[in-house]
């Protein structure tokens, strides 16, 4: 079933959702060049892979036994870690650049996994989070829609997350659909990923035009705006970069 969680390259019905995590990966990885890297919640691994690709050293550490064993057979370039993300297995200060990009939002005890980033930082080290923005992903809900979430953050309560930890000069930019995008929620009734939804739940074929557009997105489909330049609140991702003193 259509989840959006855990996506995986390859695969037309999650295209979607794989490249709207896939464009996160793609914007921020010039921020790993030549960094040692951990990437908390790895997934497949796909965007450790990606980041390995610019930088000097990439750890990933993930809590899922079975999704270790996959990328270290899959992702030989890539470190490769069994833990829990409340007790990172890294000595203090030992890299440059944490990266936790949708993953946050499953976490029990989010205080305690932002403060683990900030120890294994180095100082001036960076953070990168990206995360569902809990104003469009579950409106007008405190508690998630997504039965695999347990907290979703809007922008404010992400910047107070992460300055509580510790970590200075956090900035916010969110994700949005392009133009193209913009198109193919109007051809869907208003959204794209309502229309998905939809059909997910019901376990209904899907519309051929809705299999087209699916899988015809590319990361050049999003848009990455700071939040100065466009209404945060409107976002459908929140990536968020933070600063270990």
């Amino acid at each position: 079933m259509l989840t959006g969680e855990r996506t995986i390259p390859g695969l037309d019905i999650e295209n979607y959702w794989f490249r709207r995590h896939e464009v996160v990966y793609q914007r921020l990885a010039p921020r790993c060049a030549r960094r040692d890297v951990l990437e908390a919640g790895c997934g497949e691994g796909y965007g450790a892979n990606l980041i390995a690709g610019v930088a000097r050293r990439v750890v990933a550490v993930d809590y899922d036994e079975t999704t270790v064993a996959y990328v270290r057979r899959r992702y030989p370039r890539v470190e490769v870690l069994h833990a829990n993300l409340a007790e990172l297995p890294l000595p203090d200060a030992s890299v440059d650049v944490v990266v936790n990009f949708q993953v946050i939002e499953h976490l029990w005890d989010q205080g305690q996994f932002v403060r683990e980033c900030l120890r294994v930082l180095r100082p001036a080290g960076v953070l990168m989070v990206s995360t569902p923005n809990r104003i469009t992903f579950s409106p007008g809900r405190d508690t998630p829609i997504n039965p695999f979430h347990t907290r979703e953050l809007n922008a404010g309560e992400l910047t107070e997350l992460l300055e509580e930890a510790g970590f200075t000069h956090v900035s916010m930019s969110g994700l949005f659909h392009g133009a193209r995008l913009c198109e193919m929620d109007a051809r869907h009734g208003g959204s794209i990923i309502d229309a998905q939804i939809a059909r997910a739940v019901a376990d209904a074929p899907w519309p051929p035009q809705l299999v087209a557009d699916v899988a015809a997105v590319t990361t050049d489909d999003f848009d990455l705006i700071e939040s100065g330049d466009r209404d945060i609140d409107d976002s459908l991702d929140l990536i968020a970069v933070a600063v270990r003193p």
